[in-house]
């Protein structure tokens, strides 16, 4: 199992805590995966993302079961014929963010580390705070980089899971700067939800879930917020590997939901571009899609043409909206889990042979995580 450099190739043991290549390029991650027995794991008595473990880079009785919450295996609520969403806010630190935590510090667990280093990407934190409740359940420290502005609600569920709270005045940038010059001098693990690609091994079971509860059947198109990317591109790995195993025959479609007012993805797959630029970021209700220059833009354009899908940006009123409409049917979520409803409206707007075609969306937060 090694670290692979998305540009040049070069691979590193996970023993070396890269984080990123010498050449400045991001890493993947590549080792040998088997396929889900999906007649074993309908019958199994585990209840969590663990039961999916053939297809995670760990074995069956590993450090895992030492970590886990029990997050995972998150229902499925039907929203209208053929719409259905899938509650991962349902998971220990109601955030569908703990798919990725957990896979993250078991593996650090396994490797023997004793501290990890987090930061914000400056969005609504929920990474940061499932890796904080990870972190305490495994016994490693977290050092946790916030930006100084960050509210006092949020941080104070960090500290109560016990980790070292570092308020940094400045940008977002200065934020990242500050966690990677700690992972540098201390030679720390850095447990990025954007550049650490284990990450994405623990966000792929949502599809291996969604799989298996339609029944050994594959929906048509998965409505995906994106900001860093995180959910989207587990998502598509999972595709690839459902693919490649003859488990179904194509991949669904990528419908993928930005923000109108931080939607710098949006505006370079429109342009046919092959990288995303940065933009400026003027502000949006939806704080976790809220991400002006993704770090892994070219990989999530290149997952959203691999799959003939889409991108579009919601309005500020049209998530307000999407919102209230949730709660009414008694769902009651985040601010950025509402876009993703907002983004499911408006794309049948776009495709109305979608009314005819099985959808899922995903509801990642918890309504009590925004104001």
């Amino acid at each position: 199992m090694n670290y692979i450099c998305v540009e040049c190739h070069t691979t590193y043991p996970l023993e070396s805590n890269k984080w990123k290549c010498e050449c400045g390029g991001l890493l993947n991650l590549e080792y040998e995966k088997k396929a889900v027995d999906f007649t074993e794991t309908a019958t199994s008595r585990n209840h969590s993302l663990w039961k999916y473990v053939d297809a995670l880079p760990f074995e069956k009785d590993d450090v895992w079961q030492e970590i886990t919450l029990g997050e995972g295996d998150t229902p499925i609520i039907k929203i209208a014929e053929n719409v259905y969403a899938k509650a991962d806010y349902y998971m220990p630190t109601l955030s569908f963010k703990d798919r990725g935590a957990v896979l993250l510090i078991a593996m650090a667990k396994k490797l023997g580390i004793k501290r990890v280093v987090a930061d914000s990407s400056g969005n609504a934190g929920t990474a940061i705070t499932a890796i904080a409740a990870y972190g305490a359940r495994a016994g490693i420290q977290c050092d946790i980089f916030v930006p100084a502005s960050t509210s006092s609600k949020k941080i104070a569920q960090i500290e109560a899971h016990g980790a070292a709270i570092h308020k940094v005045p400045g940008t977002r940038e200065d934020t990242a700067s500050a966690a990677i010059a700690m992972v540098k001098s201390t030679e720390s693990f850095y447990a990025s939800h954007i550049y650490n690609p284990i990450f994405w091994e623990g966000t792929k079971t949502y599809v291996y879930e969604v799989f298996e509860q339609m029944n050994n059947n594959m929906p048509d198109a998965f409505i995906v917020p994106v900001g860093n990317g995180t959910l989207l591109m587990g998502a598509y790995i999972a595709f690839q590997e459902l693919v490649a195993n003859g488990q179904i025959e194509k991949m669904p479609r990528i419908l993928a939901v930005q923000a109108e007012a931080c939607a710098p993805i949006m505006k370079a797959f429109a342009g046919g571009q092959d990288t995303v630029e940065p933009i400026e970021h003027t502000g949006t209700l939806a704080e976790g899609i809220a991400i002006a220059a993704p770090a892994r833009g070219t990989e999530i354009l290149q997952a959203i043409r691999a799959t003939e899908g889409d991108i579009i940006g919601v309005s500020e009123e049209s998530i307000i909206e999407a919102r209230k409409q949730l709660a009414l049917k008694g769902i009651y979520v985040e601010i950025t889990s509402a876009a993703n409803y907002a983004g499911y409206l408006q794309y049948m707007e776009k495709y109305p042979e979608l009314k005819d075609q099985q959808i899922v969306f995903p509801l990642c937060g918890a309504g009590l995580k925004s104001n």
